[in-house]
């Protein structure tokens, strides 16, 4: 898998994450240790992408 290709699957699966942290807030049943989960499911996406995007590419 290319870097690039591998960025674009980074930000879909934040995206992804990002809808469901969404819906989940909407929705007062949803427990609070998923929402944290998420949250920190989320972040270290960002992190992983910001890593990627920082390092120099070797591919």
């Amino acid at each position: 898998m290319s870097l690039a290709s591998h960025l674009d699957e980074l930000q879909r699966k934040h995206g992804d994450i990002e809808r469901e942290l969404t819906d989940a807030m909407n929705h007062p049943s949803v427990d609070d240790l998923e929402i944290v989960n998420l949250k920190r499911r989320k972040l270290a996406i960002k992190d992983e992408i910001e890593k990627l995007k920082a390092s120099p590419t070797t591919h």
